[in-house]
C-alpha cells in the first residue's frame, strides 16, 4: 500500500530534507501544491525506475502479447516446471528429500556453455 502525503510547495521546501528520508521508505510519497493545485510528485528514485520499466513494457505491443500468451499458458497448466528448464539446460539436480526448498544443481560435464560464460 502506498503512502501519499499532500503537502504545499513550500512546506515541502521547509521540510526538504524529512520528505527525502520519507520517501525513501517503500511506497511513500509526496504530491506538491501550489494554491491547493497538484503540480509535482516527490517519490524515491527506485520507486521512479520501477514505474518507467512498467511503462516500457506495458507501451510493447510485442512484448504485452508474450507475457498475455504466458499467462495464459499459466492458467492452462501448460508450463515446464524449474526442474524440467535446469535438466534441458543441462543441470543435474540433487536428491530433493535432502534439500527441501532450494535443490543444488551442478552442469553436466561435456554439458554446452551459455552464450555468456564464453
Amino acid at each position: 500500500m502506498s503512502i501519499k502525503n499532500i503537502i504545499s510547495i513550500t512546506e515541502a521546501r521547509n521540510n526538504l530534507f524529512k520528505i527525502i528520508d520519507q520517501v525513501q521508505k517503500s511506497g511513500a510519497y509526496f504530491t506538491l501544491t501550489e494554491r491547493g493545485r497538484s503540480k509535482a510528485v516527490v517519490m524515491s528514485a527506485d520507486e521512479f525506475d520501477s514505474w518507467q520499466e512498467t511503462v516500457e513494457i506495458m507501451n510493447d505491443p510485442k512484448l504485452m502479447k508474450e507475457i498475455k500468451s504466458a499467462d495464459e499458458d499459466y492458467k492452462k497448466g501448460s508450463y515446464a516446471t524449474l526442474e524440467e528448464v535446469l535438466a534441458k539446460e543441462g543441470f543435474v539436480l540433487a536428491d530433493k528429500s535432502k534439500n527441501k526448498y532450494v535443490p543444488n544443481c551442478s552442469k553436466k560435464s561435456g554439458a554446452k556453455k551459455s552464450q555468456k560464460n564464453r
